[in-house]
């Protein structure tokens, strides 16, 4: 979720540069190391714009893109409790899962500026030649395991913090109540 998205700045940043390199720098006096400097700055200001954006309340919950919702598995138990008029309990488990998500998304950020500044130029000029979703799928490489370390902690004491846990118990033991037919 932390990219490029809705931050013009670091979008129209990474456009030049990659101009730039597919123009082989033809009129530019710029090196490959200036050039993937600049690639770094446009992706450190992306992430962390898009970590404050996200960290806010309603980053998650009133951003269609990235709203988190209920996982496949429970669409059915979501379609049977608003059936039931028991529509308020499950929006007590999504608010609750994004809000969780918003907490978290503080802690993103420090992680995507270390990946991007351990990029090398090689690493940087392959982002600028390659496809659209070339800088995200360096970030998904270098990041996720770090990402994963780091926000298992995180992401457990954010669902405490905000309840998720008890509104996602509540939903399912209030499901496991009903009669089956």
């Amino acid at each position: 979720a932390i990219g490029l998205t809705g931050n013009t700045q670091a979008q129209s940043l990474l456009n030049n540069l990659k101009k730039k390199v597919s123009g082989n720098n033809s009129g530019s006096n710029l090196s490959s190391d200036d050039i993937v400097s600049g690639l770094k700055q446009a992706l450190t200001l992306g992430a962390q714009k898009s970590a404050d954006k996200l960290s806010a309340v309603d980053g998650f919950f009133k951003d269609a893109a990235v709203k988190i919702l209920l996982p496949p598995q429970a669409q059915n138990v979501e379609r049977t409790l608003r059936g039931l008029g028991m529509g308020q309990l499950v929006d007590n488990a999504i608010l609750s899962m994004n809000r969780a998500a918003e907490d978290a998304s503080k802690s993103a950020a420090p992680i995507f500026v270390d990946a991007i500044k351990g990029m090398t130029v090689q690493d940087g000029l392959g982002i600028l030649r390659g496809s659209d979703t070339a800088a995200t799928a360096y970030l998904r490489k270098s990041t996720t395991p770090q990402l994963t370390t780091a926000f298992h902690p995180v992401i457990d004491s954010s669902l405490q913090k905000t309840g998720a846990t008890k509104y996602w118990k509540d939903l399912f033991e209030t499901y496991n109540k009903l009669p089956t037919t």
